[in-house]
């Protein structure tokens, strides 16, 4: 079964999921331009929005969506309100306004409920679980994760199994059960390539290729990074490619080879302020005085440099990451 992006409705549903971001964008601006009915203007103005997040151009996304919801709301369409709000939650997350991001889901889901919806209900589920895992609560969310997998299979959604599996594979590695999130994230990239979703491949060559890291296999963990970015650099995904070049500083820096995770660290920040991503230009920084502590940096900076940062953490409710800040204290200071 191939992959689709549910998320394009209504004169764009045709679009494939891999089409370039680009792409998707002048589509969906020609759409809402000719748009005669509000089920198509809603959609088109979705398409907009969600293109633009990925993109990292988040003030357009914030307006587009909004007009999305707006025109959905007036027809009296609570699917395509659900949806709306599902791209209004991601974008929060995206930008870090995680409590924000949690309402608007919660929102989307019961928007879902209402008009039926059973993948917009699913997208909105998953959004709220993937909200709580990236701030750290890998108990509760690995039931939620588990029990849209099962229900992802069930429908015979292959992007959203992928999509699951993945998320379960990074609490188990985050749990330090490598060998189970290896397996997980195998049998992700196995259905994404099946199913032809190059995102959610993309994705899981990146957790395969941290997982080969810790293994000790530096220049297959390279190589496999390589791999996703170019999937990444076709379909224009920012975000992705931002976070694939932070994880080969990660490889890099796990290889003692500093100087070269430096400056990979380095121009990952810029890529993540660039599309306004805090939470990875965080986790950049984070590598980033790392890299510098083991080259010499002084005590005095490095401590300031970490206490800055678990205050930042610690302020968007990031509590796996103020963990990791812990860690590297320990690890660098004593």
């Amino acid at each position: 079964m191939r992959a689709e992006a549910a998320e394009y409705r209504g004169g764009l549903a045709a679009m494939s999921v891999n089409a370039s971001l680009d792409e998707v964008l002048v589509q969906a601006e020609q759409h809402d331009a000719a748009a005669t009915t509000a089920e198509e203007r809603a959609g088109a103005q979705l398409a907009i929005a969600e293109a633009c997040r990925r993109l990292g151009r988040v003030d357009r996304a914030e307006r587009a969506w909004r007009a999305s919801y707006r025109t959905a709301r007036d027809a009296g369409d609570p699917a395509a309100m659900a949806w709306a709000l599902w791209s209004g939650g991601t974008l929060a997350r995206q930008r870090g306004r995680y409590t924000l991001a949690h309402r608007l889901l919660t929102r989307a889901a019961t928007a879902a409920e209402r008009g039926n919806d059973v993948v917009a209900r699913g997208y909105s589920l998953a959004g709220l679980a993937e909200t709580g895992r990236v701030q750290g609560d890998f108990a509760g969310t690995l039931r939620l994760h588990e029990k849209l997998l099962a229900e992802a299979r069930a429908h015979g959604q292959p992007r959203h199994v992928v999509w699951a599996l993945e998320g379960i594979a990074q609490i188990h590695r985050h749990h330090g059960d490598h060998d189970r999130a290896l397996t997980l994230f195998t049998e992700a990239c196995a259905i994404a390539t099946d199913s032809d979703d190059q995102r959610g491949r993309a994705w899981a060559l990146r957790g395969i290729a941290d997982l080969t890291s810790l293994r000790g296999d530096v220049e297959g963990a390279l190589e496999l990074l390589a791999e996703a970015e170019q999937v990444c650099r076709d379909m224009r995904l920012e975000a992705a490619l931002a976070y694939n070049h932070k994880m080969r500083g990660n490889v890099l820096y796990r290889a003692g080879r500093y100087a070269e995770a430096e400056r990979v660290y380095a121009d990952t920040i810029e890529e993540f302020t660039r599309i306004a991503e805090p939470r990875g230009e965080s986790l950049a920084r984070l590598g980033l005085v790392k890299s510098q502590a083991r080259q010499g940096m002084s005590r005095d900076e490095v401590a300031e440099t970490l206490t800055a940062l678990r205050a930042r953490f610690t302020r968007a409710g990031l509590h796996h990451a103020v963990e990791m800040v812990d860690a590297a204290r320990r690890d660098l200071l004593g």
